[in-house]
């Protein structure tokens, strides 16, 4: 709307002034009459250009409240299945995808992946953008339920478990790395806002952060600034793993917990003690760095033009509550 209101606006004194200056050029009008029309339009365009502009933010408002509307129209999501306190299979894998299969719509992504992840342990997945790796994601948080097969956790299927027991046994750590304005301990506790002393200085000694505390003039009180303005990339980086009870260090995490990772960094997939690659929805190859390498052409081929330091992914930690935090 803004460029049309500014072409109509300009474009009306040019044309005044082009006719004028013809009026003005046969004798049809004076000089002095043609000035003061100009001046006179002038004047009008200044609250016009106002009274147009208020017009269009009114417009903006309305289309923003219509999407306010809107999401609020959308359906809520049911919890699904029962949750049950306590219990898991001795022994059973933490996640365990079987034969699962998924589509969107009418294109299929998954198409029968089979994988586990065991307690205390490291699996990467890795493979071509549109393999299904977020979608294996998706469907572990139960954003979506499986088109056929099974999803366990601890040997329990997912879809008797409520979304509430399901996602409190994971914690989601981003590429993307959000930092709150406040202080560190705000970013560090809001989703757990009741944490107490010795598990913020757990955590904070797990993410090795325990020298940037030291040097902060306030140390955990001390404010980060707008998105983290005051602290570093890698910084920013370990408060968000802190978040979700990872380590930088992944390999410290693993002997707590169970690490899922969507891997586009080498050096993350080395450290990984299982690799599972996954091409058109399916396994294609499955083990650690060194033997892909040996035995799998398509994961080479991964290595040498995909998997590049410096490209960050996502990483997800499997059931929280087999650690001292939860």
């Amino acid at each position: 709307m803004s460029p049309a209101v500014e072409l109509a606006l300009r474009g009306s004194l040019l044309l005044v002034l082009l006719i004028g200056g013809a009026r003005v050029a046969r004798d049809a009008t004076s000089l002095g009459e043609l000035m003061a029309f100009l001046l006179y339009a002038t004047y009008l365009v200044v609250p016009l250009a106002s009274v147009l502009q208020g017009i269009g933010t009114v417009q903006k408002g309305m289309g923003a409240m219509q999407r306010v509307h809107e999401i609020g129209a959308l359906p809520v999501e049911d919890d699904g299945g029962v949750a049950r306190a306590g219990g898991t299979g001795d022994g059973a894998p933490v996640l365990e995808f079987r034969n699962v299969r998924f589509r969107y719509g009418d294109r299929p992504v998954l198409r029968g992946v089979s994988f586990a992840v065991p307690p205390c342990s490291h699996v990467a997945l890795v493979g071509r953008s549109g393999a299904g790796k977020s979608t294996v994601f998706s469907l572990t948080e139960r954003f979506y339920d499986p088109g056929g097969g099974s999803i366990l956790f601890h040997g329990k299927e997912i879809v008797e478990l409520s979304r509430a027991d399901c996602r409190s046994r994971i914690a989601l750590v981003d590429q993307n790395t959000p930092i709150l304005h406040g202080s560190l301990r705000d970013n560090l506790c809001y989703t757990v806002p009741g944490a107490g002393t010795a598990e913020i200085e757990r955590v904070v000694e797990l993410v090795n952060l325990t020298e940037l505390v030291d040097r902060l003039p306030l140390g955990l009180d001390t404010p980060v600034g707008e998105r983290g303005n005051r602290l570093s990339g890698g910084e920013c980086q370990r408060i968000a793993i802190a978040r979700a009870l990872l380590a930088r260090a992944i390999a410290r995490a693993a002997e707590e917990c169970a690490l899922l990772v969507i891997a586009h960094r080498l050096s993350t997939v080395r450290q990984a003690g299982r690799i599972v690659v996954l091409d058109a929805g399916k396994v294609v190859a499955d083990g650690r760095h060194e033997e892909l390498v040996e035995y799998s052409s398509y994961y080479r081929t991964l290595v040498l033009g995909g998997l590049r330091d410096g490209y960050s992914g996502n990483a997800k930690e499997i059931d929280v509550e087999s650690t001292s935090v939860s």
